[in-house]
């Protein structure tokens, strides 16, 4: 359980609702070290705080989740990024796929379930 608490999470997304939801699912699995950015610009001006797993949600301004992605794989390549959305455009998808991102979740009713499954990949490869 020690191991879970070292590892830092940015949950980045312009919807309330949505980072609290996965800042409490996150806790519920263990994960208590999370900071929350409602926006691309505050979550990059913050990378120096050495986040290693960070949500992104997708459809946000000014900077889009890819956009974002994109800077962070710049700062820090070995960041695991999750871009979360509801956007449903495969297009979206596969660009985030070739710019580094390990998971595309589209939220609704599987997107806890996912998560859970991704975390527990990246785990098991750090270990």
């Amino acid at each position: 359980m020690e191991a879970l608490n070292k590892l830092k999470f940015f949950i980045v997304d312009d919807d309330h609702f949505s980072r609290m939801l996965y800042r409490q699912h996150l806790q519920n699995l263990g994960y208590k070290n999370n900071l929350l950015f409602d926006n691309g610009f505050d979550c990059i001006k913050k990378l120096d705080l050495s986040p290693d797993v960070i949500f992104l949600d997708y459809d946000m301004q000014p900077l889009n989740g890819l956009d974002v992605l994109q800077i962070i794989k710049q700062h820090n390549p070995d960041i695991h990024l999750l871009i979360i959305s509801g956007n449903e455009d495969k297009t979206i998808e596969d660009e985030a796929r070739k710019h580094g991102a390990v998971e595309f979740i589209r939220k609704g009713d599987q997107d806890l379930e996912m998560i859970s499954h991704t975390l527990e990949r990246i785990y098991r490869q750090a270990s």
